[in-house]
């Protein structure tokens, strides 16, 4: 029994002395100095990527659709009605400003013309009889006033039958190329029948719309690239006008372009895919977007500064698909950190592999 008893008392005592052995070992670990691979303070450096920002040139543009419209186009239509005596184009022609393209029958006019002429000539006369008599005062001043008016009253009605006369003659009101007729010589029209269309188309309108956010960074006199379908080639047009106001129900604010067209390549009517120029910088800052960080109070990246990483907020200005402007919180020279952003803290060690930007 007694050599039982000394057998567990050394059992004992061997685990108490190893117990102690462990806990008198962690303390001495845990209160010795903190060395690299220590618990604290010793991290690791986390090796990521990063860019140096430099000044360079930024030009942003936007892509947008738009419609290519004739600089002026009109349905040419006649003014009286009548027999058509005479047609001056043909189809699908170029005519100038001023051609006479339709003759109206004005046979009739002609004739009441003359007729309101011999009254005309026979007015005339009767007041100067009536002036004469006057100054003898061999009439009275109210005779003399109805034989003026009844003058007067043949010249108005001579001028309005010499207006009617003149709108017998259509003419083209400006230079262009002359569509499809839809008369011919004989045919009875009236002021609701379409002679032809009348198109103008150098040079030529493109009308298109950009979201509201971009109204500020477009201005006349910008010059935009745009192409068609079914053409490889690019074609330059400029800013001419802008609407005053943004359209309420799309939200976007409408311009117009002036584009040349002297071989006729383009058409009215044609979908136009327009890159505009916005934002030009001479000495922009650039950072990679996936290196921006949205936070509650705007927008962050990481710098590196003297191995160690540095929150710095930033503001914002254009966005592309690659790069954010940035418009103050960076200075040209400045390594911003790209990649394990997320996991990063102020101030966490870090080892940057700088790559070009």
């Amino acid at each position: 029994m007694k050599i039982k008893y000394i057998v567990y008392t050394l059992l004992i005592l061997g685990f108490g002395s190893l117990v102690a052995y462990r806990i008198m070992q962690n303390k001495s670990e845990g209160g010795g100095p903190k060395g690299p691979g220590g618990p604290r303070g010793g991290m690791p450096a986390m090796r990521v990527s990063g860019v140096v920002v430099q000044p360079q040139h930024f030009s942003n543009t936007l892509s947008v659709t738009g419609s290519i419209e004739a600089n002026e186009q009109i349905q040419i239509r006649p003014q009286v009605s009548g027999v058509v005596q005479s047609i001056s184009f043909n189809e699908g022609s170029k005519v100038t400003k001023g051609q006479v393209l339709v003759k109206v029958d004005d046979s009739e006019l002609r004739a009441q013309l003359a007729q309101v002429q011999t009254r005309q000539n026979l007015a005339a006369e009767n007041e100067r009889r009536a002036e004469l008599l006057l100054k003898k005062e061999a009439i009275s001043r109210e005779e003399y006033d109805i034989a003026r008016a009844d003058l007067k009253s043949a010249q108005a009605q001579s001028q309005l039958i010499q207006a009617q006369l003149a709108k017998t003659t259509i003419r083209a009101p400006f230079s262009g190329h002359i569509g499809l007729r839809n008369i011919s010589e004989g045919s009875f029209i009236s002021p609701e029948t379409v002679i032809a269309n009348l198109v103008n188309t150098d040079p030529l309108k493109i009308t298109f719309s950009v979201p509201e956010k971009y109204a500020g960074q477009v201005q006349v006199n910008t010059t935009l690239n745009f192409t068609v379908a079914g053409s490889g080639k690019k074609y330059n047009a400029t800013v001419y006008a802008i609407e005053p106001g943004i359209e309420a129900s799309s939200r976007t604010l409408q311009l117009r372009a002036r584009a040349s067209n002297g071989d006729g390549s383009l058409m009215p009517g044609s979908f136009a895919n327009i890159e505009l120029p916005l934002t030009v910088v001479e000495d922009a800052l650039l950072v990679p977007t996936e290196a921006v960080i949205p936070v509650q109070n705007g927008k962050k990246v990481f710098v590196a500064k003297d191995g160690k990483a540095k929150e710095t907020m930033i503001e914002t200005a254009t966005r592309t698909e690659k790069d954010v402007l940035v418009t103050s919180g960076l200075q040209p020279g400045d390594t911003v950190l790209t990649t394990g952003i997320m996991t990063l803290k102020e101030g966490s060690p870090v080892k940057v592999a700088v790559g070009k930007k």
